[in-house]
């Protein structure tokens, strides 16, 4: 069955790791005088005159149908809130460039997607976002009641929200993904495996058994052996410049590559490399570990995850693949703010943004409309909640990515995929360990030249040393590089405003 388009993790990965945090600056530039009249009152908005709504977000798959889609979504919002839709879909390639082009100019814009990993800091600090914080008070009940304040506050920039996350996973948990056939063919118990030491044998099987077949590669070229390995123990902060090595329980901002997290994870790495277990171009190769499952060329990936995962990945590969979870979920300022709800400086009715933004959590109709195109061309119904391709059709002509916006968990579930995934995914989103840092984004203006300094010292080592291709033994030299460049005055920076956000947070 086709449903490649759904929340493709490998390509999202790419996206998301090529594109550079920027420093916020700038300063705010307010222009109220566009803005059209205020409500009447709290509970009704003027909304005499009608409203041609404008929202961009991130296109990673083909959408040919998308005005077909927004037509039907403007039909619901025109009766609703006196709007119509525009739907703008931008090539992931082109998302950086255009977006920018249309803040700094007058383009009409009213939402978009914003991101911690799409430059929402440097946004917000040129005045380019509207601030939400009134506007979720008069028009968003429906928000706040289904995402809760302790998300939003999430995404907090000087004590305002600029942004409401994406309902949907806001945690994630760390293992290895693998194939089913070969799981199944060598008899591979996965309950004995417990620790990422314990994957060993598996690996020795697929070396001694599949010739021309790596039994580990990478999840992208960023997200290798090693980087999976403390990505689920360690709250990154971001940049690596400075993380919570505890997230859970501690406040100190600690120098990642001296950490034991990072030093047991490069070592067993390297372990792994020398042993052949790692394909021997990892450090290099360009490709997703999904991509080289699907070409035979792989056994296995480290990864995130998330309920549904192994569906998710199959549906990537085309074929069957297993999973072993090796952390709990973590829940970090990264995940909340990794794909958000924004309202532009360039609305001119921010007032009807919210609205919208407001049905968008809260209306099942354009919830569905939104995340799966049109029921009867894009999908039909096999029960209430569970959805197919119609008859015929291989290949949506809408494959929107759901996860970019939203309260996914109104949505329906494509056949296949387990009937509880929601179920599944809030208990996951609940029970995951919060990091003592949720809701912190660091300001890098302070020290944006010692940023750039040590993201270089980083370039040259973090990919060789947490792919396993390099030894163990450079990370005393990459740590002198790194204070070097002036890491230590990064660490006290960012010390420094962690410890004023969580007084002033009352953490």
């Amino acid at each position: 069955m086709e449903k490649k388009w759904k929340k493709l993790s490998g390509v999202l990965s790419i996206v998301l790791v090529s594109t550079t945090l920027l420093s916020a600056c700038g300063s705010s530039g307010s222009d109220d005088g566009k803005k059209t009249a205020a409500a009447t009152d709290s509970n009704k908005p003027a909304n005499s005159k009608p409203y041609a709504l404008t929202m961009a977000y991130l296109q990673l798959n083909d959408m040919p149908d998308t005005d077909q889609v927004a037509d039907a979504i403007s039909k619901i919002t025109k009766e609703k809130i006196n709007a119509t839709v525009k739907l703008v879909p931008i090539n992931a390639s082109a998302w950086a460039q255009q977006t920018n082009l249309m803040l700094a100019g007058n383009e009409k814009l009213d939402l978009m997607v914003s991101s911690s990993v799409f430059n929402y800091g440097s946004q917000v600090a040129k005045g380019q976002l509207e601030p939400l914080d009134d506007l979720l008070k008069k028009y968003g009940k429906g928000i706040v009641d289904t995402v809760g304040m302790d998300v939003i506050n999430g995404t907090k920039i000087d004590g305002k929200p600029y942004a409401v996350p994406s309902m949907k996973d806001l945690a994630a948990d760390y293992g290895l993904i693998m194939r089913k056939d070969l799981v199944d063919k060598y008899k591979i118990d996965l309950s004995k495996i417990k620790t990422w030491a314990d994957l060993e044998p598996v690996f020795q099987t697929i070396k001694d058994n599949e010739p021309g077949m790596a039994p580990l590669v990478q999840q992208t070229n960023s997200n290798l052996p090693g980087t999976n390995m403390y990505n689920g123990i360690v709250d990154t902060l971001g940049d690596r410049l400075g993380v919570l090595a505890d997230p859970g329980n501690s406040t100190k901002i600690v120098n990642l590559f001296e950490t034991k997290e990072f030093t047991d994870a490069i070592a067993l790495a390297r372990k792994w490399y020398q042993a052949g277990y790692i394909m021997k171009d990892i450090a290099t190769s360009q490709e997703t570990g999904a991509s080289l499952v699907k070409a035979g060329k792989a056994f296995s990936y480290t990864s995130n995850m998330k309920p549904g995962f192994e569906a998710q990945e199959s549906n990537l590969t085309g074929k069957e693949m297993v999973a072993v979870r090796l952390t709990k979920p973590l829940k970090t300022t990264s995940y909340l703010t990794s794909f958000m709800m924004s309202i532009t400086k360039n609305s001119e009715d921010p007032e009807r943004a919210m609205q919208f933004m407001n049905l968008m959590y809260t209306d099942k109709d354009i919830a569905n409309l939104i995340s799966l195109g049109i029921e009867g061309k894009h999908y039909v119904k096999k029960s209430d909640n569970i959805i197919t391709l119609p008859s015929g059709v291989t290949k949506s002509g809408y494959q929107f990515n759901q996860w970019e916006l939203g309260n996914n968990f109104l949505t329906y579930i494509w056949e296949g995929t387990d009937p509880k995934t929601w179920e599944l995914m809030k208990k996951h989103n609940d029970s995951a360990v919060a990091s003592k840092a949720v809701g912190f984004t660091f300001n890098v203006e302070p020290v944006k030249t010692e940023i750039a300094a040590a993201t270089n010292v980083i370039n040259q080592y973090r990919v060789g040393l947490e792919s396993g291709t390099l030894d163990p033994a450079l990370t005393a030299e990459f740590n002198t590089k790194l204070k070097s460049a002036g890491l230590d005055k990064i660490l006290t920076e960012k010390q420094k405003q962690f410890d004023t956000w969580s007084k002033a947070a009352g953490k």
